[in-house]
């Protein structure tokens, strides 16, 4: 029950005895505790110290307990006094930790952008600052734009985007963009990609795409953070793992998507039509080892043929080497698993 008050179960024992006692001496105390002399003798002085416990005037060799109201009293006072000091010690170095510590590995991570122009003026700025590479996933949605007006015709983002890709065209910086096909089937839609390609970056399409994405440089992301509602917000994101995982995302939607290609009148080549049966037998042929001349003359076609459709079917998969194209095959189930 003391054991608050800094007693152990010893010496509120001892100080109980005394109190109901009145008064005794230190073999009769230590008969009663059932404890050594030696002991009991220590417990006493450790009460006397904390003025629980006092050695009698009147009556050499006996201990008197100190009034309880009084002496508890005076123990429990310094005790919270105690306790409020150790509070607001704890308050100090939590208020430290967070100023020192916290707050800066937040702010280091994410910002978060509210307003229309203010995404917009972000996000502009992100594509201008492009050293090596931006990286872009486009829905078919253009409330989910990180960039917030530049879609919707906003001058000022329009103004930004314009000189952020004369940026990136003097630098050589790469741009990798995957759109959501529904954007083919807006007004415009087929222009702006045409002038992307005529741009020199490299398009791809995906039938869905889960969130527009910004990444430049490997180093800073840009998602939407709110869908719906009066005011657009977008997340910019740090170096950190959800950096990372933005990354991987991006990569996966680009991994599956099929390149664009745009003929004359904006139409577009080779979508993304299924290999024909010419096509499959050539892949599997390949893939049972033969080279492109044991293939040409079994299928009675030209070697040039068998190497032209090749690098179309490589093109549609969006890989550069021959083993690639067979995982993707194998993936897309055009050849038997």
């Amino acid at each position: 029950m003391l054991g608050a008050i800094g007693l152990d179960e010893g010496q509120e024992s001892a100080y109980r005895a005394l109190v109901a006692l009145g008064a005794a001496e230190v073999p009769d105390l230590a008969h009663r505790l059932t404890l050594p002399v030696p002991q009991t003798e220590r417990t006493l002085r450790h009460l006397e110290r904390h003025g629980l416990a006092a050695r009698s005037s009147s009556r050499p060799g006996r201990w008197v307990a100190a009034p309880p109201g009084a002496a508890l009293g005076a123990l429990l006072t310094r005790q919270r006094h105690e306790l409020e000091q150790a509070e607001l010690a704890a308050a100090l170095l939590a208020e430290e930790y967070r100023a020192e510590a916290a707050e800066p590995a937040v702010h280091d991570l994410v910002e978060v952008v509210c307003g229309a122009s203010a995404v917009a003026h972000r996000f502009a700025q992100l594509r201008a600052g492009a050293v090596e590479e931006v990286c872009a996933l486009v829905t078919g949605r253009p409330q989910d734009l990180p960039g917030g007006g530049e879609e919707a015709g906003d001058p000022a983002a329009r103004h930004g985007v314009e000189h952020g890709v004369e940026h990136r065209v003097e630098h050589r910086v790469e741009h990798r963009v995957v759109i959501e096909r529904e954007l083919l089937t807006l007004p415009g839609g087929l222009r702006e990609a045409s002038a992307a390609l005529d741009r020199g970056e490299r398009v791809r399409v995906a039938a869905r795409i889960p969130t527009r994405l910004v990444i430049v440089d490997r180093s800073l992301a840009m998602v939407p953070l709110t869908v719906h509602g009066p005011e657009p917000a977008a997340l910019v994101v740090h170096p950190s793992g959800l950096l990372e995982s933005l990354r991987g995302l991006f990569e996966a939607v680009w991994r599956e998507a099929l390149p664009l290609r745009l003929g004359p009148g904006n139409t577009p080549v080779g979508a993304p039509a299924p290999p024909d049966a010419t096509d499959l037998e050539i892949l599997s042929l390949l893939l049972a080892g033969m080279t492109d001349a044991s293939v040409a003359k079994h299928l009675e076609l030209g070697l040039r043929t068998v190497q032209r459709r090749v690098k179309g079917l490589m093109e549609v998969c969006g890989v550069t080497t021959r083993l690639q194209l067979g995982w993707h095959a194998r993936e897309r189930g055009w050849v038997a698993r």
